[in-house]
């Protein structure tokens, strides 16, 4: 009888105890409740707060950008896309540019339409960045002196399409690097002394959302926009207190040429802005965030993406871009039987080659590196451009 009392006493101590432990751990997940949802309403503040600091205040009360850098502006990868688009905005704001890209003859259709319409001065620098180191000397020679405010690093190159590491071409592979990661880096170290020399000026550098988290079938693409996104904001933060801004842009996808590998993405949208409209609002940013997508939609899709774990994140990102790569395919095949129902030769179109012309009275013009007719291998090289769908079956790449 004792024993059951024991018992009894015994077993309704443990209830009690395992009951208070439930009451404290309730508290405990109570606390932790009230602690994250706190965050998490701190966040959203703080988030809505960051999208209208970097992007509508921009709006309402935008920057003189002559007034706060200077008159000159230097443009990298300006015949198309993205970078025309920064070249006709900065020159409505009777901003004097520099254009460089390879292409002799469209930049000085380019500076004809600049001048004409909004009555500033041109020069052109044909260059082709693909050469690597040797042509940054010559380059140097012609930008010196020059009180050059805004450098645009836009200048790229990008796959044809989403594909996997291996079947990227080793000459690909090296443009990336020239291109994407050279150009940014030895056109800042050119220019940014004269910015610092004067305490003012503003280097916008176009990284990529692909570099915010690792991005399969556009490894190397990726990885050379994290690089700049990284570099763009240490020399940001050595220089700042010299007057000097530096911006990384990092836009998800924009309605131009390299988006033409989707039909969906080549059409400007909401989400998909056209050129124009990206490079407006992203200007809009320049003076309130150094590190931003320059589109209020895409910071909504960063926010998204923040939240999403990184193997899940590459997991849809596999998948997505495995359908878009078979729907670039499906169109190669396509336009393949088109060509063979028409009794094509494969020859390329006088369109997706690059010829340089005798210069135009546009400044004084001479091409740094080869000419354009002297490789068999042409490129579109900004971060707006991509190869033409009509030559994709084509083992070449293309730039501007």
């Amino acid at each position: 009888m004792a024993s059951a009392d024991s018992f009894g006493f015994l077993l309704r101590q443990v209830s009690r105890d395992i009951s208070q432990l439930i009451s404290s751990t309730k508290d405990i997940l109570a606390i932790i409740g009230a602690i994250y949802a706190a965050k998490k309403t701190f966040d959203i503040s703080y988030g809505a707060y960051t999208l209208f600091k970097n992007h509508l205040r921009g709006q309402i009360s935008p920057l003189n950008l002559e007034k706060s850098f200077g008159k000159w502006a230097v443009i990298t990868g300006c015949t198309a896309g993205i970078g025309r688009a920064f070249a006709e905005e900065l020159a409505s704001q009777g901003i004097n540019i520099i254009l460089i890209s390879r292409s002799r003859t469209r930049l000085q259709r380019e500076a004809n339409k600049l001048e004409q319409e909004f009555g500033v001065e041109t020069e052109c620098i044909p260059v082709d960045f693909s050469q690597g180191r040797d042509i940054y000397a010559a380059l140097e020679t012609k930008l010196k002196g020059r009180e050059i405010g805004i450098l645009v690093n836009n200048v790229g190159v990008m796959y044809d399409y989403p594909m996997m590491f291996t079947d990227v071409q080793v000459e690909r592979l090296w443009q990336l690097v020239n291109i994407n990661i050279v150009a940014t880096t030895m056109m800042t170290q050119i220019i940014l002394p004269g910015m610092v020399e004067r305490g003012r000026g503003a280097i916008i550098n176009m990284a990529s959302s692909a570099s915010l988290k690792p991005t399969p079938q556009m490894s190397v693409y990726a990885a050379t926009k994290a690089y700049i996104d990284y570099f763009s904001r240490a020399i940001n933060y050595e220089y700042k207190s010299k007057g000097i801004i530096v911006q990384s842009l990092m836009p998800f996808y924009v309605a131009t040429r390299m988006t033409r590998f989707s039909d969906a993405l080549s059409k400007p949208s909401l989400l998909v802005p056209s050129a124009t409209k990206y490079v407006q609002h992203a200007l809009c940013t320049l003076s309130y965030s150094t590190r931003t997508t320059g589109y209020w939609p895409h910071t909504l899709q960063w926010w998204f993406l923040s939240l999403i774990p990184e193997n899940i994140y590459m997991w849809g990102a596999m998948r997505v871009l495995n359908a878009l790569r078979r729907q670039t395919h499906n169109r190669i095949r396509h336009r393949s039987g088109q060509k063979g129902s028409q009794g094509s030769t494969g020859s390329m179109s006088e369109s997706d080659s690059t010829t340089i012309e005798p210069s135009s009275s546009i400044g004084s013009i001479s091409t740094i590196g080869p000419s354009a007719s002297s490789s068999s291998v042409f490129y579109s090289a900004t971060e707006d451009s991509q190869s033409n769908l009509a030559s994709m079956d084509k083992p070449h790449v293309k730039f501007d």
